[in-house]
């Protein structure tokens, strides 16, 4: 029922691993550890029977006893901690000492609007983003990057890409071992991907609609100006995913035949069970950063990312506090850290339309969400579809994302893959201790419950990557030529090597 919040899944915060440690059962260690985990659960419990006007309500309630309780944990106490205990013995205070550092210059960091240290070795264009590539398109949102081909033969139905705007585009081609990008291109595909602009407070106006018109309709008439003729294997991720499915049901419904195949990777359809991020959507909610949005014109990066912090505290706040404070020890930035700290804003129209009619109203999986006037309806997909859930998603829950069985008629693989949001897709082959289940779901049949789906599926260790490649091979034609970068005299000159320039905006 539409300005029903989300409804928001029981979650206690006792986290498995954080008192591992032999030394946490010793006496008095293992008393204050398992007190604590008592404590979180009774606090939880407690939360949950609260006579308060609905489970959302109650939700938010626990979510704040959590919070509450984290900073009383023992292992982010120092005289507490056995661990730190230890090694400030052992290095006779100096742990604490580089640790007061690294909190000096986090500080200092974060007071300049700096990103984490370490992040200035991971900079787009140089030691990420870096497969070859030309812009051919810009326009007020967007540019769409054609990638150069590393095959002396490519699949004639090129791979068209829409990431979420949430963040960058580049968590699809972070560095060259585990760039999903370059391993398509290196597996004889013609490649495109959109490159969305970081909007300052001048595109507050730009809603769902912009974003659908310059991010997928103008980008797919480039792609056909540049490969005529070309049925085009769309993919989306994230919120990019949620966007193409809004374009594909609108294209099915207006008899356009364009796509070839349609892949969602952690991509919600259905927000009748959103997952933890339903914790911070409620019309109150919305109606005080739609204030907020008011006076800024978009929603800052910050904001967002402290949200999933939040939601993930012990083990995105506390944990690296410890480690990094108290014990001294400063985490190696990564590839995909310094990407999740190069954070984007979003303008104020689109970010509202978004939380209201997807997260309140659920009006696309309801079947009223408009596109060009008309609403669409996810029953129109019938293309062959692939679909990625991750095993530990708090964004986009994967039995969240298994709905769209619900909502489409059309073949639909689905994929589970071990890991989270963002882990679960960068999942190269040869990355260590990767797993994924997978079962197709033939045309028009019924849809197993997802526990059932569990059981049924087929269970493969690695990376589901050359699953996903060899059903795209399944679906193309024979290699052929690959076509030029860009198409000048069309009006799609190339524009400047890739990464092109909006990624750089901060």
């Amino acid at each position: 029922m539409p300005n029903k919040p989300p409804p928001v899944p029981q979650q206690v915060a006792a986290h498995a691993g954080r008192f591992d440690d032999d030394a946490w059962r010793q006496w008095p260690y293992a008393l204050w550890s398992q007190g604590f985990l008592q404590a979180q659960r009774g606090w939880d419990a407690f939360a949950r029977a609260l006579p308060l006007a609905d489970d959302h309500q109650r939700a938010l309630a626990a979510f704040a006893a959590r919070q509450w309780l984290e900073p009383l944990a023992p292992d982010n106490i120092p005289c507490a901690n056995p661990l730190v205990l230890r090694q400030t013995v052992r290095e006779g205070g100096a742990n604490l000492l580089r640790g007061a550092r690294h909190a000096w210059e986090d500080g200092l960091r974060q007071l300049g609007g700096l990103p984490p240290a370490g992040a200035e070795h991971f900079r787009p264009g140089r030691e990420v983003a870096t497969t070859p590539g030309q812009v051919v398109l810009r326009n007020p949102l967007a540019e769409l990057i054609q990638y150069r081909p590393t095959t002396a033969r490519t699949r004639p139905e090129p791979i068209f890409i829409v990431p979420a705007w949430i963040m960058k585009y580049y968590i699809l081609d972070l560095s060259p071992h585990n760039s999903l990008i370059a391993y398509l291109v290196g597996q004889g595909y013609t490649v495109f991907c959109v490159s969305w602009k970081n909007p300052t407070a001048a595109e507050r106006d730009l809603g769902m609609d912009d974003y659908l018109r310059l991010g997928v309709r103008e980008p797919l008439a480039a792609i056909e100006a540049i490969v005529p003729g070309a049925a085009v294997h769309a993919m989306g991720y994230c919120l990019g995913g949620t966007l193409l499915a809004m374009a594909a049901s609108a294209m099915a419904r207006d008899g356009d035949r364009r796509l070839a195949s349609l892949t969602l990777l952690a991509a919600q359809t259905d927000f009748s069970e959103p997952g933890e991020l339903g914790l911070f959507i409620d019309p109150f909610q919305v109606a005080l950063l739609e204030a907020q949005m008011a006076a800024l014109g978009y929603f800052p990066a910050q904001q967002m990312s402290g949200a999933f912090q939040l939601l993930r505290s012990q083990q995105l706040v506390w944990s690296r506090m410890t480690s990094e404070y108290l014990l001294g020890q400063r985490r190696p930035m990564t590839d995909l850290q310094a990407w999740n700290a190069d954070a984007t804003r979003m303008p104020a129209r689109m970010h509202s339309e978004y939380l209201r009619r997807l997260f309140l109203d659920n009006d696309l999986a309801a079947g009223r969400y408009p596109v060009e006037g008309r609403a669409v309806q996810l029953r129109d997909l019938t293309l062959p579809t692939f679909c990625v859930g991750t095993e530990t998603d708090h964004v986009a829950p994967w039995r969240s994302v298994y709905k769209l069985h619900d909502l489409s008629p059309a073949p639909l693989t689905f994929v589970l893959t071990s890991g989270g949001h963002n882990a679960g897709i960068v999942s190269e082959p040869g990355h260590p201790r990767r797993r994924f289940r997978s079962l197709l779901r033939p045309a028009g049949d019924a849809a197993l419950a997802p526990d059932d789906w569990l059981a049924a599926a087929t269970a493969h260790a690695g990376s589901w990557w050359p699953h996903w490649r060899a059903w795209l091979d399944a679906l193309s034609g024979p290699p052929a030529r690959p076509p030029a970068l860009g198409a000048a005299r069309k009006g799609y000159p190339p524009l400047g090597e890739a990464p092109g320039v909006y990624v750089m905006e901060k």
